[in-house]
């Protein structure tokens, strides 16, 4: 019985020390592919921008009573945002779908943040100064109303994405721990 536990504990070490890989922070540069307003392709890896959720790509919008794609808008801001130029993105975890949660910047612009303060996203664990600010001045979505994006990815039978923010840190952890691929 000892010695089944001690290979248990063994092989749990292994496993445990085999994903501190995964675990570590890391950073990308180079050029990107604006998937949409909150999701770019860089150097081959899918990199989901935290902190904040921009309406989906098929998400309307309704301004004056007139409906507008602002999820089409709102990855139009980002590809401004961007304007070319090199991206580099920073993060440590890995959302369900195996997206890095990462905040990225170019030029020196924060683009998580440029994008709420901007009104194409909304605040979604951070930046709630940003969305505020956004939401007093009517910029870009808040000009009308719109639906939530995990509200309008919900209601369009696609699961929710969970909150990135501090409170699902453990269980973020635990899943990149023991994620095998």
């Amino acid at each position: 019985m000892d010695i089944c536990l001690a290979v248990a504990i063994l092989g749990m070490l292994a496993v445990v020390s085999a994903r501190f890989d995964l675990l570590a922070t890391r950073q990308n540069t180079g050029s990107v592919i604006v998937n949409d307003g909150d999701t770019v392709t860089l150097n081959g890896e899918r990199i989901r921008l935290i902190g904040m959720d921009a309406p989906e790509y098929m998400q309307a919008c309704n301004k004056g009573g007139i409906d507008y794609p602002c999820g089409r808008q709102a990855r139009e801001a980002l590809v401004r945002l961007i304007a070319g130029r090199s991206v580099t993105c920073e993060g440590s975890k890995r959302d369900r779908y195996g997206r890095l949660l990462a905040v990225c910047n170019a030029g020196g612009v924060d683009l998580n943040r440029a994008m709420v303060e901007q009104g194409w996203a909304v605040a979604y664990g951070d930046y709630g100064d940003a969305e505020r600010m956004a939401r007093d001045r009517r910029a870009g979505i808040w000009a009308g109303t719109f639906e939530q994006p995990s509200d309008w990815r919900a209601s369009h039978h696609r699961n929710a994405e969970p909150r990135h923010d501090a409170g699902n840190w453990l269980f973020d952890w635990l899943r990149e721990v023991l994620r095998f691929w």
